[in-house]
């Protein structure tokens, strides 16, 4: 492990429960509806709610506002909030605020994102990941917000970290990792690399059903994106899969390794996984056969898990 370069600034404690749930499709839910399914979530027991960010989707930091003001004990966090999309201290800013509002219930989520769509979709350069989140952080660290929230202690910062560099910048200058499609090993070996002290909190995937045909095909689908992008591809290189298997239609072992299928029961043994493997919190993103859709049905059954 490399020399720790500073310690993580304070942060507000913040406690993600021990399951949570991940939905690219509430950016796309009216406000009204938003809060009624954030309201639901809460009810059911999930303790955080994650969203991510894209181009043309609602704001990050005021999606996260608005959720926080419709619920009451939910934990809400950025999955990622992509720093492209505003400059380090406009992010130190929305931040402090959103935790002086709700101190306690926010945690920002941070990642640099990806070549093709910081590109090809908002047409900006995409610098060397590593290089530009350590100055992203410095430029945060810098800071000094004169408003009287910003001289409270920031909602804790979580890195959207794959590869060892970015997980030991993540254990040396942040309160954690927010590692995105990854396997429980991958988890073990973040685990490692963070130490004891930092957060972990993954992303899985799972499709609800006792048919593997089904799991494998709605693997398949919401794998087709990420396929594309060299940053999950080259994670999943260094996991142990050959380059034959992610591409194409991609292996079936790599799709069952990254999306998790079957009862409730089968569901709950792959969160133990990575709670065994040194997860403090794991966010579940329920597919369907609809890319990008809510799947409330099957988030309800889910429920039963979360004791």
């Amino acid at each position: 492990m490399s020399t720790i370069e500073q310690p993580a600034p304070t942060a507000q404690h913040v406690d993600l429960g021990r399951v949570g749930l991940w939905s690219g499709a509430l950016t796309g839910l009216d406000l009204t509806r938003l809060g009624e399914v954030a309201r639901e979530i809460e009810e059911l027991g999930y303790g955080t709610l994650w969203w991510g960010e894209a181009p043309g989707a609602r704001e990050t930091l005021t999606q996260a506002l608005v959720l926080l003001g419709q619920t009451e004990r939910l934990v809400v966090a950025t999955g990622i909030a992509n720093l492209y999309f505003r400059d380090a201290s406009a992010t130190l800013a929305g931040a402090a605020t959103i935790g002086a509002l709700h101190p306690g219930r926010f945690a920002l989520g941070l990642g640099v994102s990806h070549a093709p769509l910081v590109e090809g979709m908002m047409g900006k350069d995409y610098g060397k990941p590593l290089k530009t989140m350590r100055a992203y952080l410095d430029a945060m660290d810098a800071t000094r917000l004169g408003s009287p929230e910003g001289r409270e202690a920031a909602p804790p910062v979580l890195l959207a970290a794959l590869g060892p560099k970015m997980l030991e910048l993540a254990r040396d200058r942040t309160q954690g990792a927010h590692p995105y499609l990854v396997t429980p090993e991958h988890t073990r070996q973040a685990r490692e690399i963070l130490g004891p002290d930092r957060l972990l909190a993954v992303e899985q995937g799972v499709v609800l059903t006792t048919e593997r045909e089904v799991g494998l095909r709605r693997g398949r689908k919401h794998l087709e994106l990420y396929k594309t992008l060299p940053n999950y591809v080259n994670n999943w290189l260094r996991l142990g899969f050959t380059e034959e298997e992610t591409q194409g239609d991609l292996s079936d072992r790599l799709v069952e390794a990254l999306v998790a299928w079957g009862d409730e029961e089968a569901i709950a043994a792959r969160v133990a996984e990575h709670h065994d493997a040194g997860a403090d919190h794991v966010c579940l993103q329920v597919l369907g056969d609809r890319g990008g859709s809510l799947e409330l049905d099957d988030v309800r059954r889910l429920a039963s898990i979360l004791g």
